[in-house]
């Protein structure tokens, strides 16, 4: 040290100490969120796959559950875009049509989220694709009802859903309860004369045959004529509503 020049030795200090000052003065680095990029198209997907879709297909689902996580930076899955979700969703679907993670995601994980918007994509999405192998894809459907009816509080849709699922879920691998969620629907919903009506059509068409099924069923149906005539009654019961009715 003592054969380097004062000046050097100097300039080489106040190097030093105005690195030492730089680095202290910058911001701590910040973790920037990253948007969902666009789904390759269904044709270059193919041609990428080698001939055997499935395994693109699960590595497309995977990516996609897994991009919320990002480097430093945790992304909520109402931020996401949720048109391209759907897209990646579908692009999984087109390469393996007998999978069922896709439609999983869409109905437990992405319809979760606290957006009655993105919701009703989700599940609007479960109930076109139900419609292309219902057999196969009845549970998600079904899943969709449920959520219409108690997270969306939208009675309507859930017939909707649970009419697509009776009329076009016929598989034997298709459970009782799943085809007769409609007649349920409208049970809780008051409308007991087109549950009972369905309910008889059911009963009458022979396409239930377990024992148990059957005694359940018929049950449910005096319960549900038994409903039906208390609340006529209750209606004849209930006195004018006006002082001029109560005149007449």
């Amino acid at each position: 040290m003592a054969d380097v020049p004062l000046a050097v030795r100097v300039s080489a200090g106040a190097l030093l100490v105005a690195q030492v000052t730089l680095r202290a003065m910058q911001p701590e680095p910040a973790a920037s969120a990253q948007a969902l990029p666009e789904v390759p198209a269904t044709p270059a997907l193919r041609t990428a796959s080698l001939g055997d879709p499935i395994p693109l297909a699960q590595l497309l689902t995977l990516y996609l559950q897994a991009f919320d996580n990002q480097p430093g930076i945790s992304i909520p899955f109402v931020q996401l875009d949720y048109g391209r979700v759907e897209a990646w969703l579908s692009a999984a679907l087109e390469l393996d049509p007998a999978a069922q993670y896709p439609l999983l995601l869409a109905a437990q994980v992405y319809g979760q989220v606290p957006d009655p918007g993105r919701q009703r994509r989700m599940l609007d999405f479960v109930y076109r694709r139900f419609q292309a192998d219902p057999d196969r894809r009845w549970r998600w459907l079904a899943h969709a009802a449920i959520m219409a009816r108690h997270r969306l509080q939208d009675p309507q849709l859930a017939l909707q859903y649970a009419r697509a699922l009776r009329e076009q879920a016929k598989g034997p691998q298709v459970p009782g309860w799943a085809r007769q969620m409609e007649i349920f629907l409208h049970e809780q919903a008051g409308e007991y004369a087109a549950a009972r009506a369905l309910l008889g059509g059911l009963l009458h068409s022979g396409a239930v045959t377990d024992a148990h099924e059957l005694r359940f069923l018929t049950d449910r149906l005096s319960q549900m004529e038994g409903a039906e005539n208390s609340s006529s009654a209750s209606k004849r019961r209930l006195p004018p509503s006006t002082p001029s009715e109560a005149g007449r």
